[in-house]
């Protein structure tokens, strides 16, 4: 019999339902073995843009079942739904709000000790997401050529006994733009978090999970649920855990933030 872990708060975001290599199985897993007070979902739960291709089979019956989990777990959990670039359809009704369930664009969530969050996807900070939404969308095109690639060549390690390997990430890992990239919009969330008076900003979209710290702002990325399979739990003392979901197996390490040397200037201009 299966042991569940309560979270005052769990984040989850980049969950991409629609797209073929979404590991809805692996994450309806996770929220079984787990429960919650409140339940954050930090943007790209629905992959509009991927829906939008054409292709009548990327909807599955096992996404369906997801989206019933959250209408049933939202009887005794309060779900925010914070949109993402890619259920940017949402943008049209949010604010909204149905049951226990809210739809926003943005979101303010307030720790027990009285610290303040600032919650949202991050895609309006990402200069290309929010400036050059067609290129966006053909790296989005290319980053599903490179999954499939990835699962071709983990299909070959399966078969000759070897573990599963990301190439996908390997090479996120390795480009220089890449990482630099990851840090400039890093800081530019946590600059945000400030000009909005929060002590923290919580976020995904860029599919990397991390607790970190930007001179006195707390930053935090949920990661995905395409490749890095990870989620964000607050417990009852306000303390912040990276939880990483490991085949019918989950653990949840818990990280201090990691103080940073980067000066955080004032925003030159609002992103509210």
């Amino acid at each position: 019999m299966d042991t569940k872990k309560h979270y005052r708060t769990l984040v989850l975001s980049d969950i991409h339902l629609g797209m073929r290599w979404s590991k809805v199985e692996e994450v309806t897993r996770f929220l079984s073995l787990h429960t919650c007070d409140t339940l954050i979902l930090c943007g790209d739960i629905i992959d509009g843009w991927n829906l939008m291709r054409g292709r009548k089979d990327k909807w599955k019956t096992r996404h369906t079942e997801f989206i019933r989990l959250l209408l049933d777990m939202q009887h005794t959990v309060r779900i925010v739904y914070v949109k993402g670039n890619h259920d940017d359809f949402l943008q049209r009704i949010a604010p909204f709000s149905f049951g226990n369930i809210q739809i926003v664009k943005d979101y303010i969530h307030t720790a027990p000790d009285g610290k303040r969050y600032y919650v949202l996807h991050g895609d309006t900070l990402d200069e290309v997401t929010s400036r050059h939404v067609w290129l966006s969308k053909l790296g989005d095109v290319a980053y599903n050529g490179l999954l499939w690639l990835n699962d071709r060549y983990n299909q070959w390690r399966a078969y000759m006994g070897k573990p599963y390997y990301s190439i996908s990430r390997k090479l996120k890992d390795q480009a220089k733009k890449s990482v630099s990239g990851m840090s400039a919009f890093s800081q530019r969330l946590a600059s945000l978090a400030r000009e909005k008076q929060c002590d923290g900003v919580i976020c995904g979209h860029i599919h990397r999970a991390e607790i970190s710290r930007y001179g006195n702002v707390d930053y935090l990325n949920s990661g995905d649920w395409v490749e890095s399979l990870t989620a964000l739990g607050e417990d009852e003392t306000g303390a912040w855990h990276l939880c990483r979901y490991a085949s019918l197996t989950e653990s949840c390490e818990s990280f201090e933030p990691i103080p940073t040397d980067f000066d955080l200037p004032s925003l030159s201009r609002s992103f509210a």
